[in-house]
């Protein structure tokens, strides 16, 4: 089976600099969403026809398994089409028609469709909406589909139709190649609509057969960033589904956000605004409190974070550790049963077991050119303020007295102090402020 997705059009409701096609949904490009479809489709070819900001689309999104055709000028879905088909020539595979700015229809739903339409018919996904305002709708004659008109050339007895066209279809490529270079543009757009194919497809006698989608979302496309939202809630609604079904406790699925994979254990719970981003895996038993942010981490069973914390990419947490509130964690190991519970940052660290990092302690590991690597062994108790200057070691079972700045490496077992000496100066007066003539 080949795939063609059309990404071509500009978006002028998005009021956007950003081709439309890549604005995100949960943290991916809408056209992202569309080819990852295809791929688990099994498509064999896929080409993306892509025109307004086609190059910053193309340098995004380009695979190795990917083929790209330029729509210059937009002239319509049917002229979209007609520029892949250099690209699927040789092939006895059926083709089949997605959008870049529809992001949400489910390989399940598609698959239904190829099988409906076998090899040798003509597939159309359709939908029946209580208002059907402003979509193509089918034309049927005993119950057989004749033709698909669209909403500004229907007559008043078409407007009532309530099955609608989605725009998705599949068809045998070799018909596609004999139909689309006869499409006319008489119309209301003075464009070439694909929908037009299904009128040849009928006077070749080819079968026309419809499959639908098991839920209006899956078909609804990103025009507007109020559509844009929209989406995003739905795909947030349906992952927060899944995890429920799985066992994740959420304390409202409406206040989660997966920008994407989270990959969770056995009775886990997440509180309430926290934003998962790239992969994440949570142990069994962890607990995510409120208004965390978790990027390409994974968390050990048992450990404990937030509120208000920030795990960045390359964090990996032991297990039973505890990450506090306003402790945000980069590129840094922490072992088993170890703690930062307050206003902490640790970069580029490896941390081992039964650590105590105290409150505002920071691993200086940027120096305005290069990064480099804090070690804290076993058993360390760092007191709170303490400032480490990568690179430096500090000893198993050493103690770092609060307010430390520590440049050389601490010995193990003993107490470590950076301070300057305390003074107290007798007869001294704060300044006052002198009063204007």
């Amino acid at each position: 089976m080949n795939v063609v997705i059309l990404a071509a059009g500009k978006g002028k409701r998005m009021y956007s600099d950003l081709p439309k096609v890549l604005h995100p949904l949960a943290g991916k490009a809408l056209l992202a969403h569309v080819i990852d479809t295809s791929r688990q489709l099994g498509a064999a070819r896929i080409c993306v026809v892509y025109g307004h900001g086609g190059e910053q689309v193309r340098e995004t999104l380009d695979a190795p398994d990917l083929s790209w055709a330029r729509q210059e000028p937009q002239l319509g879905t049917g002229h979209a089409v007609l520029q892949a088909m250099p690209a699927l020539a040789g092939t006895t595979a059926s083709t089949l028609v997605l959008y870049g700015d529809v992001p949400l229809t489910r390989a399940a739903t598609l698959q239904r469709l190829i099988d409906a339409a076998g090899g040798d018919a003509l597939g159309l996904l359709t939908a029946h909406l209580d208002n059907p305002h402003g979509y193509g709708r089918i034309v049927r004659v005993d119950g057989q589909v004749v033709r698909i008109v669209e909403e500004k050339d229907a007559d008043d007895a078409e407007r009532a139709i309530h099955e609608i066209n989605t725009g998705i279809l599949v068809a045998p490529t070799a018909a596609l190649a004999r139909w689309l270079p006869t499409l006319g543009n008489r119309n209301a757009q003075g464009e070439y609509y694909l929908t037009d194919i299904v009128a040849l497809a009928v006077a070749e006698g080819m079968p026309v057969v419809t499959a639908h989608p098991d839920a209006s979302w899956e078909t609804e496309g990103v025009n507007s960033k109020v559509q844009l939202a929209q989406l995003e809630r739905v795909f947030q609604r349906n992952l927060a589904e899944q995890l429920l079904e799985q066992g994740v406790t959420l304390a409202d699925p409406s206040r989660i956000d997966v920008r994407g994979e989270l990959v969770c254990g056995r009775d886990v719970s997440i509180d309430v605004n926290c934003v998962f981003e790239g992969r994440v895996v949570l142990g069994d038993g962890v607990r995510i409190k409120a208004n965390c942010v978790l990027e390409d981490a994974v968390v050990g069973a048992g450990s404990i974070v937030g509120p208000f914390a920030r795990l960045r990419p390359g964090t990996e947490l032991g297990r039973e550790v505890h990450i506090g509130n306003f402790v945000e964690v980069k590129n840094s190991s922490i072992a088993d049963r170890s703690k930062a519970n307050h206003l902490a940052y640790v970069g580029d660290a490896t941390i081992g077991s039964r650590v105590n990092v105290g409150a505002g302690t920071i691993t200086c590991n940027y120096d305005g050119a290069n990064k480099f690597r804090t070690v804290i062994e076993d058993d360390v108790f760092i007191g709170s303020d303490t400032q480490l200057v990568a690179p430096v070691t500090v000893g198993r079972g050493a103690t770092l007295g609060a307010g430390t700045t520590l440049t050389r490496d601490a010995p193990p077992d003993q107490l470590t102090v950076s301070r300057a000496r305390q003074m107290s100066i007798p007869g001294w007066k704060r300044p006052v402020k002198k009063k204007k003539d």
